[in-house]
């Protein structure tokens, strides 16, 4: 197992065409690999938006190419990379995030569970399953937008190993409501202080068509004890970069409470056995 992992996260426009989103992920995946990362994380849905008006009507056709194209560019690039999508299956959508090896191989996939907002809600369907994977042999997870607000999505897989939280995320709202989240803190709250394991998140910035939405962005990248090793501004699309030292994420958090209480533990160790049993499973 690697002793570090260079990850670049991906700050992109929640809302703009899918031809405009593939050309500007080929491109962020040629500058992540020029930078020597290992993996890059791009945004919620960052190849067909999350901008539903405009999702629902894509041709799925169109989806799969660009998620070739994707595949293609890390396998040229020599780089994972994580890529998200809006899918649409036989009953509704899926909210997916796709990772993809050095091969350009999808290694992984894992669709939302907690769904937000009016038009996710009427249009999609929560996942069944939690995310683990290995990334250059390290353990690790992801969660999507919401589902950060639920711990146990990142601490059962975090139990059974996990020492990175990849949270693509578009924290899309009303102008007010974004500007509330800014003032509070931000959009997603760092994993590490209930953990002790890695986060990395890679947000959204930008106007809806309409213009009654926009997005907070502050992508970051964060040690297990929440500090910040870098952090995106508010408004542009920008990349950041940050070299994880792997022995910082002991998971001292998850482990105690794999413990204490104990009449817990073995509620603990079936659910770890569970999420084991459907981690591989593809998202339908």
């Amino acid at each position: 197992m690697t002793k570090t992992l260079q990850v670049s996260c991906v700050q992109m426009h929640w809302a703009k065409s899918i031809e405009f989103n593939c050309q500007r992920t080929l491109e962020y995946i040629g500058r992540a690999a020029a930078a020597g990362s290992d993996v890059v994380l791009f945004p919620e849905a960052n190849l067909t938006s999350y901008y539903f008006p405009y999702v629902i009507e894509l041709d799925q056709k169109i989806v799969l190419e660009a998620l070739r194209e994707t595949c293609a560019a890390a396998r040229k690039r020599n780089i994972w990379v994580i890529a998200g999508t809006i899918q649409k299956t036989a009953d509704r959508f899926l909210n997916l995030a796709h990772v993809i090896n050095r091969q350009g191989e999808i290694a992984h996939e894992y669709a939302k569970v907690n769904l937000a907002g009016r038009d996710e809600q009427q249009y999609c369907r929560g996942g069944d399953k939690l995310s683990l994977f290995e990334l250059e042999g390290v353990l690790c997870t992801l969660v999507i937008c919401r589902d950060g607000r639920h711990p146990e999505l990142y601490r059962i897989p975090a139990m059974a190993g996990a020492q990175v939280l990849f949270h693509p995320s578009c924290s899309s709202d009303e102008i007010e409501a974004v500007c509330w989240k800014r003032t509070s803190g931000r959009a997603q709250q760092p994993v590490g202080p209930n953990s002790k394991i890695f986060h990395c998140v890679a947000n959204t910035i930008g106007e809806s068509p309409d213009g009654r939405q926009t997005s907070s962005g502050a992508s970051f990248i964060r040690e297990p004890n929440g500090l910040p090793l870098t952090e995106a501004g508010f408004h542009q699309e920008e990349m950041i970069t940050a070299c994880l030292d792997l022995s910082r994420a002991d998971r001292s958090y998850i482990l105690d409470s794999l413990k204490q209480p104990p009449f817990l533990a073995k509620h603990w160790q079936a659910m770890i056995a569970e999420m084991q049993a459907r981690k591989d499973s593809r998202p339908s």
